[in-house]
């Protein structure tokens, strides 16, 4: 019976606390195989540095080192290094996994380390590679297995649907406001540039809140005459006007228990938005051609891509209704403001257009990074829905120029000729949260683009030093420097 080839191991960032470094290099090479970053270092205080200053999936120590490898501060006799890398690690690294490695595999010290100090698991010396790489890969999937799962909790969680890709520092606080008001029956108004996604918001209001087993109801207020918006939204009796075979409710009856979304509010005639004034502040809808009012209970979502207060300034929407609408408010980014979301958004919309245009079973297209670094580097004035659409199209190119059953890559030719000819982008605009490198010294920061990028590219140091834009010399020299493997 012919085995099945070993699924391959998630890529993960690894501490190596080791103070041999012909042991440390052992280990650091038998897990830079399988795509984990590495970072190297001799002794307890160097592995508090790291801790402090880096995040990890794993951490690898040994239990033994050199009391001078100690932390100031901290006794320290050689034998308990590697108990107080574990202790630390608890409290700076809570989600990683650590492995003891020791020479002196007593039932006590494995007892403690396992039960007390919270390791994964332990590998005995002299080191099985084979063994060894076996057991921080399963720390690593794990971890990564919890990761994913925390992904899609909070996805689920924030944005109660599939449509919503953010993982920018912006976006995530949007879509916890959105957590946070969905259950409530405030109005919500959503502003931002056209294309940034005000209509996925809205259903993600509707989705979440108690009112998710009732309708959503979506309206377009531009380009409609005060005459027929008044119809969709309150319907008529029949014979209220020429034509009038019929009586129909109109959506705030539709929508009662539900939710109504009322998009481009902004474009509104103003005869009309006191009549919606009306509805808003006593709850009831009367038809047109009727007098005999009708009580409702629908939620209302707002959205609009103009300046409400400049309108409200000009006399062009009335104040009254603006501070009505106006319960909660939520304010897209344009996503040239937030393009660490851009590659996120390609991924998900390469993976979705390989099934949506090609078929099931087409396997999804991959992405040159200087394609990547191209769609990353273009202020996009369409926003997401102008991002989605190119990548609709250069998916199918791409496939178009693939073999069928063979994996497709979108390159730099498959661009659009604006996208091309972008200018590059600093590398730590795509930082999920320039925040929180903040205080970092330039090393810190530099170290860890230099982690995540291999990560990114699954130990890949040519593409690595591509998406970094330097050299390949100079990586593997930062490499050295920076204790990366």
């Amino acid at each position: 019976m012919t085995s099945q080839p070993a699924a391959p191991s998630p890529s993960a960032q690894v501490l190596i606390v080791e103070d041999e470094p012909d042991h440390a290099d052992a280990m650091a090479e038998a897990l830079r195989r399988p795509g984990h970053v590495c970072t190297v270092v001799g002794g307890v205080a160097a592995a508090l540095a790291e801790l402090r200053g880096g995040a990890f999936d794993v951490i690898v120590t040994d239990l033994r080192m050199p009391s001078s490898a100690g932390q100031e501060g901290v006794e320290s006799d050689g034998a308990n290094a590697g108990m107080i890398v574990l202790q630390a690690a608890a409290e700076l690294q809570p989600e990683a996994k650590a492995v003891m490695v020791t020479a002196h595999g007593d039932p006590r010290t494995i007892r403690e380390a396992l039960k007390v100090r919270g390791a994964f698991d332990f590998v005995e010396k002299p080191l099985d590679l084979d063994i060894f790489r076996a057991v921080v890969n399963r720390a690593a999937e794990h971890v990564l297995l919890r990761h994913q799962a925390g992904d899609l909790k909070h996805l689920v969680q924030d944005a109660g649907f599939e449509g919503i890709v953010a993982g920018s520092g912006a976006m995530l606080a949007i879509l916890d406001t959105v957590r946070k008001v969905a259950p409530s029956k405030i109005p919500v108004l959503v502003t931002g540039e056209s294309g940034t996604g005000k209509d996925l918001i809205a259903r993600a209001i509707h989705e979440l809140s108690p009112r998710s087993g009732g309708r959503y109801v979506p309206v377009n207020c531009a380009g409609q005459s005060e005459s027929l918006i008044e119809d969709e939204l309150f319907g008529h009796v029949r014979g209220a006007f020429t034509g009038a075979d019929q009586s129909r409710e109109g959506v705030f009856e539709y929508a009662d228990g539900g939710t109504i979304f009322l998009d481009e509010i902004g474009d509104m005639p103003l005869p009309m938005q006191a009549k919606l004034l009306r509805v808003l502040e006593n709850g009831e809808v009367v038809r047109l051609g009727s007098n005999e009012p009708k009580r409702v209970d629908a939620r209302l979502v707002s959205a609009t891509n103009q300046d409400l207060d400049a309108m409200v300034k000009q006399g062009r929407f009335r104040e009254d209704l603006y501070f009505r609408i106006q319960g909660s408010m939520v304010h897209l980014p344009p996503l040239r403001d937030r393009r660490e979301d851009i590659p996120r958004i390609v991924q998900h919309a390469l993976a979705r257009f390989a099934v949506e245009e090609m078929g099931p079973g087409t396997p999804v297209p991959d992405i040159a990074p200087s394609a990547m670094m191209k769609l990353a580097a273009f202020d996009w004035p369409g926003n997401v829905r102008q991002l989605i659409n190119v990548v609709r199209t250069v998916a199918v190119m791409a496939i178009g120029d693939t073999e069928p059953g063979e994996q497709a890559t979108v390159e730099l030719k498959h661009l659009p000729d604006q996208v091309r000819s972008a200018e590059s982008v600093d590398v730590d605009t795509l930082d999920a949260d320039s925040a929180s490198l903040a205080g970092k010294s330039l090393q810190q920061i530099e170290k860890r683009a230099i982690r995540e990028t291999l990560r990114l590219t699954e130990g890949n140091r040519e593409r690595a030093a591509a998406m970094l834009g330097i050299g390949e010399r100079t990586l593997y020299r930062k490499l050295k420097e920076y204790g990366l493997h």
